[in-house]
């Protein structure tokens, strides 16, 4: 069987000779670009329209993702230029959460044809700058929330997010443009600090310390700030599916009603190898590639093989990532670390070494192989060499061979 899969903008074929699972995304008819938007606006949920909205203040600001994140902010901004032309003062603030700066490239990628005329309007959240930040109080577990004081100077708050299953807040989009999106460090790290927990998982929401902690972070600040909430369920491909909008809370839930129809993919057994890919922008950097390997292994049987499979141009990311799983010479390490400390990062570090005593993980990347070795995980340059090696090991425990692909890894939740 030959299978073709996507490595950076490269395409490939592979030759798998074994059982073999394919899981993706649902396929679903998909309605013109046009009628998704038109629906989706037409429609708010317990909200004026969107034109109301932004003429019931002289002064607007329009919350985006970074490069990070597959939202088509550009796509969204050029339906809405009639209302936005025409509004005397929008500003627009990228939230990077504790991301760096969005690049040059990064920039164009998120505004679109329209950055040159609005990038003097455009002001980039940075977490670390306490000057920038407002306290506004606790969360029920103890959080100290600061958010960006923009949001506070304008107080007409349009938030542009893409819904998608998320690795320990259940779900991306909704509260997560103010936590972590426009969030003070400390706050983001108090709050991230929950995805250690059990019930930190994909798809999950009720019962979830992280998303439960968000929410409480955006109650403390909606008697202040009026928002209007535009969310988005673009296909694997990028492609429009749903738009909701309107109240923060009701458009969020109402977009994850659909991405569970399109994501929640349905599996029949478990595989000893699985081959997941971090499809972009999951390609980035391998802690951003980590989410790819947390829903392959959900479908991975104990002591089999998970192939991570991503270019990541930007190499391996925040330093407290690699740092703290480099500080050990085994998984179980991390974990006793964990146990006594806490630092923005750490969760990834942790999920990665949980898996590590109970999986091979091979990686398939352009990082150097020394710092994927420290990563507990086996360098491979070629995507066939590592599946070879996969089989070969599984071959010699006496098994038969059944792999999982899943050629959307970041966004693909199997279940049973």
């Amino acid at each position: 069987m030959q299978i073709p899969i996507v490595y950076g903008k490269e395409k490939k074929l592979l030759n798998i000779d074994h059982e073999c699972e394919i899981l993706k995304p649902t396929d679903i008819k998909l309605e013109p670009e046009e009628k998704i938007l038109e629906k989706g606006f037409f429609n708010p949920l317990k909200k004026e329209s969107f034109e109301e909205f932004a003429s019931s203040s002289d002064r607007l600001l329009i919350i985006v993702n970074d490069g990070t994140r597959p939202t088509p902010t550009a796509k969204i901004l050029t339906y809405l230029t009639p209302i936005l032309s025409n509004h005397p003062d929008v500003g627009f603030i990228v939230a990077c959460g504790s991301h760096q700066k969005p690049t040059d490239e990064e920039f164009k990628f998120i505004f679109g044809e329209c950055f040159e005329t609005i990038k003097d309007q455009v002001f980039v959240h940075d977490a670390k700058d306490k000057k920038m930040m407002k306290y506004v109080g606790k969360t029920h577990r103890g959080t100290p929330v600061y958010f960006n004081k923009k949001i506070f100077e304008y107080k007409n708050v349009a938030m542009i997010n893409s819904v998608e299953p998320h690795y320990f807040a259940g779900y991306t989009g909704g509260r997560k443009s103010f936590l972590p999106g426009v969030a003070g460090y400390e706050t983001i790290e108090h709050n991230h600090s929950f995805a250690l927990s059990e019930d930190s998982c994909a798809l999950g929401l009720k019962g979830n310390p992280v998303n439960e902690d968000m929410i409480d972070s955006v109650k403390l600040i909606e008697k202040d700030v009026n928002v209007f909430s535009i969310q988005i369920v673009l296909t694997p491909e990028g492609k429009l599916y749903k738009i909701t909008t309107g109240d923060l809370h009701d458009s969020f839930n109402k977009a994850v009603e659909y991405a569970n129809n399109l994501f929640c993919t349905p599996i029949t057994k478990k595989g000893n190898i699985v081959i997941t890919v971090a499809s972009p922008p999951m390609d980035i950097n391998l802690y951003q590639s980590q989410k790819a390997l947390e829903n392959g292994k959900l479908a991975l049987q104990k002591n089999g093989v998970i192939i991570l499979v991503s270019k990541c141009y930007n190499g391996v990311g925040p330093d407290e990532f690699l740092k703290l799983l480099s500080k050990s010479d085994k998984p179980e390490k991390v974990l006793d670390v964990l146990k006594k400390e806490y630092k923005l990062g750490y969760h990834k570090s942790g999920k990665i070494a949980e898996l590590a005593t109970w999986a091979d993980i091979y990686a398939v990347t352009d990082i150097k192989e020394e710092l994927v070795k420290k990563a507990f995980m086996k360098p491979f340059k070629n995507i066939q060499d590592a599946i070879d090696a996969a089989v070969k090991k599984i071959e010699k425990n006496g098994e038969k061979i059944r792999i999982i692909f899943m050629p959307y890894g970041g966004l693909t939740v199997p279940f049973y």
